[in-house]
């Protein structure tokens, strides 16, 4: 197989309402941002946030790269919850935990394109993904750009784990089905995913 392992409801509404709560404050000191890209300078359909020692981030300045704090506020990132730590240690299968969970807030007409998480030195550990809140048509490729792509629906609670070659596959999010769920405060979807650094 590929390595890519679904593990649809894998949260009960209980722990989906339970992670999203303690998520508010962490993301009351490491509010959202809009990440622009390299070249151009557009800016991202998604906003994000980060928790760990390390945060994903993406200007045209400085490209996309992992860094310490956060790149409005100049604060630290919060700490990963526990609960998090517990399921990838459930789910992950690997020896290190993640030095990053990026937090992704998908409202209205926001969509992901089709990449590769390269920015990482461990290659090998996978990448662990949690989404709450409005369901997702998730994309995934191959090894090359442009190959053969299938989709697959992503509900609240749901986890994916890119790991194995799957963890250099193309992939991205090619639409939110807009009000599928109640989660989260003011619509919209929240997705998680962690990733060790090396």
């Amino acid at each position: 197989m590929n390595g890519l392992s679904f593990h649809p409801a894998y949260l009960d509404r209980p722990a989906q309402e339970a992670l999203l709560a303690s998520l508010a404050p962490l993301i009351a000191r490491a509010p959202f941002f809009r990440p622009t890209m390299p070249k151009t300078g557009k800016p991202f359909s998604v906003e994000m946030t980060n928790l760990g020692p390390l945060g994903w981030v993406s200007d045209r300045e400085g490209g996309y790269r992992y860094q310490a704090t956060h790149p409005v506020t100049g604060q630290a990132w919060p700490a990963i919850p526990q609960a998090l730590l517990d399921l990838w240690q459930a789910v992950a299968h690997y020896p290190v935990a993640p030095q990053a969970c990026l937090v992704n807030l998908y409202r209205d007409g926001a969509k992901m394109g089709l990449h590769v998480d390269a920015d990482e030195r461990d290659r090998a550990a996978p990448v662990v993904s949690i989404s709450l809140g409005d369901s997702a048509i998730f994309r995934l490729g191959g090894a090359t750009r442009g190959g053969p792509t299938s989709s697959l629906k992503l509900n609240s609670g749901d986890v994916v784990v890119l790991g194995g070659a799957s963890r250099h596959f193309y992939h991205g999010i090619d639409r939110v089905l807009s009000g599928s769920s109640t989660l989260v405060p003011g619509g919209g979807r929240i997705n998680l995913t962690m990733r060790v650094v090396g």
